[in-house]
């Protein structure tokens, strides 16, 4: 593999990054969206393999308190590699010195995040756009 990282949203193709997430599979993510969401976090990585877009990440911080790890995504033929691991490292490096680093794993996942320091949250809650959704995949819970 021939990697070039860069944390610069400047020449990414939307279309492209919109197609590696529904490959991930992380969902239907639009490029407008992921163009708005990317352009407004602090941190975000790009991962592309022989000039292909391969892995990226970003995460939402306000530059002290807190930073909230997000949309990472590793096309499958890289996932295995270590690819991923490499895009969450960078991405709580740079997060570093906030008084916390917040994610939330795909239900299943919590292990893989546990050996960056993650341990999970007792008294953390959410409003989705879509609860019933979320309740039937496992992100939430109404108990």
């Amino acid at each position: 593999m021939t990697l070039a990282w860069t944390d610069s949203d400047a020449d990414i193709d939307w279309d492209e990054l919109s197609a590696l997430y529904r490959a991930a599979p992380l969902g239907d993510k639009k490029p407008e969206l992921l163009r708005k969401t990317f352009g407004n976090s602090l941190f975000k990585c790009f991962v592309r393999d022989a000039g292909r877009l391969v892995a990226a990440g970003r995460a939402l911080a306000d530059g002290a308190d807190c930073a909230y790890l997000c949309d990472i995504a590793v096309l499958p033929s890289h996932q295995g590699t270590g690819l991923g691991q490499q895009v969450v490292q960078r991405l709580v490096q740079a997060s570093r010195g906030h008084k916390k680093i917040l994610l939330y794993a795909v239900p299943g996942k919590e292990g893989f995040y546990r050996r960056f320091g993650f341990l999970r949250m007792k008294t953390a809650m959410a409003i989705f756009e879509n609860p019933a959704q979320q309740l039937a995949r496992g992100y939430l819970s109404d108990d």
